[in-house]
């Protein structure tokens, strides 16, 4: 449970922030001073700071050099006035992970406060590279000693020590995420900040904003100007994950912060300089949507300066069983529980499934194997894959008589038993296949069309194993 420490002389402020915090799962301290919060901080160790710009006895930003200086990677976020707007931007410049405006709004400010847990545990968890040892070792790990994996390893130990762009390629689930941190963590920028951003997970309409800002009056409602996150990751690494989804105009702009080192906020008249790294990830393929004209050509070419390819866990089995015994102790100290053990004929019957969902598919199947033991060593006959659903159905929906004749064949096969999931699953895939043809692979216009958002598009696609290429080319 993360502990947030609330640094306010406001002492009513104070208690709402609290309440609402623990409502929501957080542990709470408090400090009323700006002396007893930079205590608070060195003896109760919090996760995150939330801290006003007015103090009794020093400034906010006088707090926050001093706790920046002692625990650069402490996430911090201010609370400031609307006509505190340019002191908010100043904090920003210092390290502040972002401020909180009074009055503030519940929903925004749990949002910064959960994505300010998420950044500050991506900053002081290191990521190990090829730990020796089977045992867990206490961080997040990249594991493996296939010749594919010690390959990811060195590219990482070569272009850590440079300040060069990096694309991270691979399947979803393969460990991209981490392979950028191992990158971050092992650079010369890892005391600065690290801002994740997931180019899928925001809407087209709020990333441009999210990603460089805004200034007051840009658009309806932008009441006061706000610094962007690659503005707010100054002197350090910002990670664009799935950039291979980033809308063609936002993806000009990335391209001038790639050429010039420079960004506008919306509504801004002059360049504001920026020096951050830039680490991408996408399990796109990139040389296909330029030419399919979804993405840019000249910042698909600034982007591949170094490009890391994570492999699929189907084409690297030999690490199975290492990342089994990994797995297996960190999710039993993260759930609390005994670790129960394996046997090998648990280990064989993993090794010989293809693991369409990578590591990430292979960790949430030991989860649930963990929950669920039924006391000693996991045993191969607990161990279930999820059925694999193919794109193409049973027969021919297109060309039956009808789709009830079409049912019936599914009723009379081995599908039986199943047949409800079974149609819903495989009209679905029709679905999804149809829409991507009529817009010829173009993923925002296929869900805008079926009325699903992009990420449940992506999900769809992956479950139903279905490539936006290929299903272009039927």
């Amino acid at each position: 449970m993360s502990l947030i420490l609330i640094i306010d002389d406001d002492r009513q402020l104070s208690s709402s922030f609290s309440k609402i915090l623990v409502q929501e799962g957080y542990q709470t301290a408090a400090a009323f001073s700006g002396q007893e919060g930079i205590e608070q901080v060195e003896r109760l160790k919090p996760e995150l700071v939330i801290l006003d710009i007015r103090l009794p006895d020093m400034t906010g930003i006088e707090v926050l050099e001093i706790i920046h200086e002692r625990t650069p990677k402490l996430p911090v976020i201010m609370i400031t006035a609307f006509g505190n707007t340019e002191t908010a931007i100043d904090a920003i410049k210092i390290g502040a992970h972002d401020f909180i405006y009074k009055p503030f709004d519940v929903a925004e400010m749990l949002e910064l406060v959960n994505k300010g847990i998420v950044v500050g545990h991506c900053i002081s968890s290191p990521v190990e590279l090829n730990p020796e040892m089977d045992n867990f070792s206490g961080h997040e790990a990249l594991v493996g000693r296939s010749r594919q994996m010690l390959e990811v390893y060195k590219a990482i130990g070569l272009v850590s020590s440079t300040a060069a762009t990096v694309l991270v390629r691979g399947e979803s689930g393969t460990g991209k995420e981490l392979a950028s941190r191992a990158i971050y963590n092992h650079s010369s920028r890892t005391d600065k900040p690290f801002m994740v951003i997931n180019c899928v997970a925001i809407p087209e309409t709020l990333l441009e904003s999210e990603l460089f800002g805004y200034e007051k009056g840009a658009f309806t409602g932008a009441n006061h100007s706000r610094i962007g996150k690659i503005e707010q990751a100054r002197g350090g690494t910002v990670f664009l994950d799935e950039i291979g989804d980033m809308p063609l105009g936002v993806q000009g702009k990335l391209l001038r912060l790639l050429q010039e080192n420079s960004i506008e906020r919306l509504g801004g008249k002059e360049p504001v300089n920026v020096n951050v790294r830039i680490i991408a990830a996408t399990n796109r393929d990139l040389e296909a949507a330029v030419r399919e004209g979804a993405f840019r050509e000249d910042l698909y070419y600034r982007l591949r300066v170094v490009t890391i390819t994570m492999p699929p866990l189907k084409d690297r089995k030999e690490d199975i069983k290492m990342l089994i015994s990994y797995l297996m102790n960190r999710l039993t100290v993260e759930m609390a529980i005994p670790n129960p053990g394996i046997t090998e004929e648990a280990i064989e019957k993993i090794t010989h499934y293809d693991w369409p969902g990578n590591i990430r598919e292979l960790s949430n199947t030991l989860k649930k194997n963990l929950i669920f033991n039924r006391g000693g060593a996991i045993q191969a006959d607990e161990i279930a894959f999820p059925d694999v659903i193919s794109a193409e159905p049973i027969g021919d929906i297109a060309s039956a008589e009808n789709v009830q004749s079409w049912v019936q064949k599914v009723l009379t096969s081995g599908a039986k038993d199943k047949a409800y999931e079974f149609c819903l699953d495989h009209v679905a895939a029709l679905l999804i296949k149809e829409a991507l043809d009529m817009f010829e692979g173009n993923r925002s216009q296929a869900a805008r069309v079926l009325g699903i958002s992009r990420p449940t598009l992506h999900a769809k696609m992956n479950k139903y194993r279905i490539d936006s290429d290929s299903a272009a080319e039927e």
